[in-house]
């Protein structure tokens, strides 16, 4: 896993970088603001270790921004004493905060510990990761923008691996009020293989969602 580290004290990242690595993660580094954002969107860090006093842009904005984006966790470090900027820290997306001076090994623990959550919040599959309460699919590294409609859909299916269900069994899940909708098998159909076209690297030659001939659709793929 990769652990991006933001802070612009050398001293610290050097620390930061050195116990992270020994844990065995692969890290990468900026040291201000905008260079964060930038290595941020460019690499697709798993987890994120902010400093919050940065040059070039605020530690809260560079949260802020990296929340636009992905819902990684997010770990804020600061020299600061009140609780206020910690409090909005976690109000705009920060997962955790440690105060300077920390114990390395804390520091650690906690970026091991806020993985661990993630993960358990999560559908994994193959080239595939469907986080439920974001409301976030990852394929291949890279973010897939659904419709509600259709993360429902593909989050229904996802949630119970190799099970068939039909059209009607698929309306019931993704529609909160069927009769304000005309729902047909091909509505379910049409959503289908537009999901396809999102998710699959072939389409044509689906590798996640199947067409169980005469029964509806089934996920393919162990969680």
């Amino acid at each position: 896993m990769t652990i991006l580290v933001v802070e612009d004290e050398a001293s610290i990242r050097e620390v930061e970088v050195a116990y992270l690595t020994e844990a065995g993660y692969t890290v990468i580094e900026a040291t201000d603001g905008p260079r964060a954002v930038a290595i941020f969107r460019q690499e697709s860090p798993d987890l994120v270790v902010l400093d919050l006093n940065l040059p070039g842009m605020d530690g809260l904005d560079v949260c802020q921004a990296m929340r636009r984006d992905t819902t990684v966790p997010i770990l804020m470090v600061t020299a600061r004493n009140g609780d206020e900027d910690e409090v909005k820290g976690l109000e705009i997306g920060a997962d955790d905060y440690i105060r300077k001076p920390f114990n390395p090994n804390i520091l650690v623990a906690r970026v091991n510990t806020l993985l661990r959550r993630q993960a358990s919040k999560q559908l994994h599959f193959e080239g595939l990761t469907i986080d439920p309460k974001t409301m976030t699919v990852i394929k291949d590294g890279k973010k897939v923008s659904l419709t509600t409609t259709r993360f429902k859909l593909l989050l229904a299916l996802a949630s119970q691996p190799n099970v068939v269900f039909s059209r009607s069994q698929l309306v019931d899940q993704i529609y909160d009020d069927v009769s304000d909708h005309f729902v047909y098998d091909r509505t379910i159909d049409a959503h289908i293989k537009t999901l396809r076209q999102e998710i699959e690297t072939d389409p044509r030659s689906p590798r996640y969602i199947e067409t169980v001939i005469g029964s509806g659709y089934r996920f393919r793929g162990t969680a």
